[in-house]
């Protein structure tokens, strides 16, 4: 268990699961430096002092809609974050008793549920003000885990996003002081840090210090470094340079925050906003799925649909609608509700790949607001180590050959973490014609140690109720016959999400959604069967289904019959 005590280092206490040093170790193993406690010396205490702002001139709105469940939560004392949870005693701060792990005190220590618990109306509210005087008694003077930058950034954020409620006329001065010496530190930590995802928030942070409390006091310099990171961390096409939807969703949430507190007071708002917003938000209807959340690709869950449309409701126009987006990596098949997203581009270069998933030519596939494939999915709420096992390869609706990944996953020397690189030789063609959609994918993620190419194909009908699709190995015509002619073992796996119910019959898998749908799995391949799996994108560990076929391929096969060529179908069977 974690127990960070006030005003000093954390303190790490053990509990009946994992023990102080286990959990200690798991935390240095996947957060790497962003893990370390922050540290500062005497010069630095020096320049946190200082005059605080007696108020705020502009509040920074909070355009999020609250998810009540969680804040309801919170007022019954109940504190959940992924698969750790913790019951307390009426009003009792989270951090006054021995916490789960070193993760649960991160996730707890950015303050993200704090606009929850402020929805829940005025005993939320006062419930919020006595938490963070809480905090600021047992943090507010310097902490090195809760004063880490990343958790620190999202902590300043989250404050001023309620800051209309917690930093009123008649609250503690004690409260702006913390605050304000929070970000002095901050903005001395932007600069060291190479974390994109610190620099992200940290520098919409610096922007709604200056407009909200500094009186536009270095307001262009921190528009300014907001724009490198602009430039840094969004593709032309609008897809966020994780390949995650729903950093990209967070990233165009802060910006819209951030045009709507300077356009009220009274700034102009930079052209660079016109130019990322728009293509942002038209990235993200491209990943928005019929129920209105999102697809889980690399490090993202589903997230909330309203949280979705709040971002796409507040664009300038509607977003502008595509089916394949290049510099993303991603491509799209939808015929009426059915529709299908293909991974198709390669790990991002570092720093960003450091949570990205080795997912090469895995697709979603949903009919309406039903959805049928996915991934393992990822949350940032759920146990590290469940983070990194759903990067690997067979986390995903794809295929992987004598169980390596198609993506290396080499250390990054800054961060030391893993960073997913490749595959080479990623691509994919398309073809439309008669209303009907052709997929042509391929990589090479397997040349080099098995000597053999994936390629997927896959073809939707004109009216969407047929997906059929062929996964094949195949030996390069440029390259030699292997001498070795022992096969290569492979799985193709099509993991199913929690909300649909398998049944195993004689000649399929009939799939039934929980809209009532119904889909059958055909294949001539032998030995298909049906496991267990995990799916980790709506904020905890479920354990639905998935589809396994698997079977031994020729290192010397052209990919054009089995062993190395295998076909499947997924076909709706019409309404009763």
């Amino acid at each position: 268990m974690v127990r960070a005590v006030g005003g000093g280092d954390s303190e790490f206490r053990t509990d009946r699961t994992r023990s102080s040093a286990d959990d200690a170790a798991l935390w240095r193993r996947f957060r790497g430096i962003a893990g370390e406690d922050a540290r500062i010396g005497a010069l630095q205490r020096l320049k946190l002092t200082g005059t605080a702002p007696e108020a705020f001139a502009h509040h920074l709105p909070d355009i999020i809609p609250p998810d009540t469940w969680r804040g309801e939560a919170l007022m019954r004392d109940v504190w959940r974050i992924g698969m750790e949870r913790l019951t307390l005693e009426p009003a009792q701060a989270p951090w006054s008793v021995p916490l789960p792990s070193r993760h649960f005190a991160d996730r707890l220590h950015r303050f993200d549920w704090l606009p929850d618990l402020v929805s829940q109306g005025a005993a939320g509210i006062k419930r919020a003000n006595a938490y963070i005087d809480s905090w600021v008694e047992a943090f507010g003077a310097f902490n090195g885990f809760a004063w880490r930058a990343e958790p620190t950034a999202n902590r300043l954020w989250n404050w001023m996003r309620c800051s209309e409620h917690i930093f009123s006329s008649d609250s503690s001065p004690a409260r702006m002081e913390c605050l304000v010496r929070q970000l002095r530190f901050l903005s001395e930590s932007l600069d060291q840090t190479t974390d994109p995802r610190t620099r992200w928030i940290g520098s919409c942070v610096m922007v709604a210090r200056s407009v909200c409390l500094d009186g536009a006091h270095h307001l262009d310099d921190a528009l300014a470094r907001l724009d490198g990171e602009c430039t840094a961390q969004i593709l032309p096409d609008g897809g966020h340079v994780s390949r995650s939807p729903s950093r990209l969703l967070s990233a165009l949430l802060n910006l819209l925050t951030l045009r709507e507190v300077l356009q009220e007071a009274g700034h102009n708002v930079p052209d660079y906003f016109g130019k990322w917003i728009p293509r942002m938000g038209a990235m993200l209807a491209f990943f928005q799925t019929e129920d209105g959340a999102l697809n889980p690709f690399n490090d993202g869950d589903e997230g909330r649909p309203e949280t979705v449309n709040a971002a796409l409701e507040r664009l300038d126009a509607p977003p502008r609608r595509f089916t394949f987006a290049p510099k993303s990596g991603f491509q799209k098949l939808q015929k009426g509700p059915v529709r299908l997203v293909l991974d198709c581009g390669e790990a991002p270069p570092r720093p960003f790949g450091d949570f990205a998933h080795a997912g090469a030519l895995g697709f979603e596939l949903s009919d309406g607001p039903a959805r049928l494939v996915t991934s393992c999915g990822y949350s940032a709420e759920v146990n590290l180590d469940w983070q990194a096992a759903v990067r690997r390869t067979g986390a995903h609706s794809t295929l992987v050959l004598a169980g390596r990944d198609s993506s290396s996953f080499v250390t990054n020397d800054e961060s030391r973490l893993l960073a997913a690189i490749g595959p080479e030789g990623i691509s994919a063609k398309r073809l439309e014609e008669s209303d009907e959609i052709w997929l042509d994918a391929q990589h090479s993620g397997y040349k080099a140690a098995c000597g053999l190419l994936h390629r997927r194909r896959l073809f939707m009908s004109g009216d969407g109720t047929r997906l059929t699709g062929e996964d094949s190995l195949v030996r390069p015509i440029s390259q030699p016959s292997s001498d070795d002619t022992k096969f290569i073992n492979f799985e193709i796996r099509f993991h199913l999400h929690p909300t649909v119910t398998a049944m195993m019959a004689r000649d399929a898998i009939r799939l039934i959604c929980d809209n009532g749908a119904v889909w059958r799995f055909k294949t001539s391949h032998e030995g298909t069967r049906l496991e267990r799996t995990v799916y980790l994108a709506r904020g905890s560990v479920e354990q639905p289904e998935q589809i396994v076929m698997a079977g031994y391929a020729d290192p010397n096969g052209d990919g054009n019959e089995p062993p190395n060529c295998i076909r499947w179908a997924f076909l709706k069977e019409a309404a009763a």
